[in-house]
């Protein structure tokens, strides 16, 4: 399910634009103070905060792992800020130092192309951890219509060109549910979904989009013969404001659909159970997003969330092993953690023990084992 960690030797010359980065916003509106755990007196300097950043999806949980470390330990509560998953590589890779990022929340695993950046500006080792699974959620407002949807629509909504039927695409015409399905509801489409740097948006494109586009003959046949322009067929949206990107702020989505009960928004299983008040989620495929659904897996959008250590920060940041360790530990991400009531989808027992090894070799200073 995941890699320990990886020391990789790859050329500068190699290196490769890593996702660009995101603007920096708070995951919480109705809370501002909830965008950065505030600091409780300690022993590290300023610079030798434990410094987090990254997915919007995953700061909720760091920021209460945060808080928690914070008020029980002689440490300092660390720093979180939600960048995006693509934002926060590519501060997470810009060098080592008590100063730089030492932790990277990040919805979906590292891409090659970030795994260069970091080794270009000296980042070589790394270890991956998963933290649980979430749900991605295409949701809409309590007294809005009820959807059940498939991937096949999704990719048909959604995508910026579809099949044209003559063996060519042409410009997405869809401008109503109902037009791609009789059976969707009959109102305009208009999504509020996370922008390019999300790693909840690439999840989305990968999980829903892309698997729907291979149910279409036309472009099942296209990834046979031209697999690359299979996946910008497939992961391109729409651009002609039926998808609106909403930054890297899952409270925002949630907050304005409230006020638009028309529209829909894909967004994390976690902000679904925390907003369950206001919004409901759609059924994929007559499967409700439900905890049960996602960890047996029969729910459709789901995924695993991670995050990634600078282990060349870790003799340098005071608290930063002891904070892996308290991320993975039973009473936090176990099936009766405190995360739970966060939302967070608990890790199997096996996956759960493994990166609990992982995390515990970490503090031992000794290097994990792939």
């Amino acid at each position: 399910m995941f890699k320990g960690f990886f020391k990789a030797a790859i050329p500068a010359a190699m290196l490769m634009a890593a996702a660009a980065c995101g603007q920096s916003d708070l995951s919480q509106l109705e809370d501002d103070s909830a965008s950065q755990a505030a600091p409780v007196a300690g022993t590290a300097s300023a610079e030798q905060k434990i410094k987090i950043v990254g997915s919007s999806t995953v700061a909720p949980f760091s920021r209460t792992i945060a808080e928690r470390f914070g008020a029980t330990t002689s440490f300092d509560t660390p720093i979180v800020e939600s960048t995006g998953t693509g934002g926060g590589f590519k501060a997470f890779c810009a060098g080592v130092g008590p100063g730089e990022p030492s932790i990277i929340n990040a919805s979906r695993p590292i891409q090659d192309a970030e795994r260069n950046l970091c080794v270009a500006a000296g980042v070589s080792s790394i270890t991956e951890i998963p933290l649980g699974y979430d749900g991605i959620v295409v949701a809409n407002a309590k007294e809005g219509p009820l959807f059940d949807i498939t991937k096949r629509e999704l990719f048909l909504a959604l995508a910026k060109d579809i099949p044209d039927g003559q063996g060519g695409f042409k410009p997405n015409p869809y401008m109503m549910w109902n037009e791609v399905n009789p059976s969707l509801p009959a109102k305009p489409i208009l999504v509020l979904g996370p922008p390019p740097t999300s790693g909840t948006r690439d999840a989305f494109v990968e999980l829903g989009m892309e698997l729907g586009a291979l149910e279409i003959p036309e472009l099942a046949a296209l990834k046979k013969s031209d697999a690359e322009a299979f996946k910008i067929r497939s992961h391109t949206v729409r651009t002609d404001d039926k998808w609106v990107d909403f930054g890297e702020n899952d409270s925002a989505i949630v907050q304005s659909l409230v006020k638009s009960p028309d529209a829909i928004g894909v967004l994390g299983f976690s902000f679904l159970e925390q907003n369950g008040d206001r919004v409901k989620g759609g059924l994929l495929s007559g499967v409700e997003p439900t905890f049960e659904n996602i960890t047996s897996g029969q729910y459709g959008l789901a995924r695993v969330m991670y995050f990634y250590v600078k282990d060349q920060n870790i003799p340098l940041v005071p608290g930063l092993a002891e904070f892996v360790v308290e991320s993975v530990s039973d009473g936090a991400a176990g099936e009766d953690g405190y995360m739970i009531e966060k939302g967070l989808i608990p890790l199997h027992e096996a996956e759960l023990g493994k990166a609990q090894e992982v995390a515990a070799t970490l503090k031992a200073g000794v290097p994990a084992t792939p």
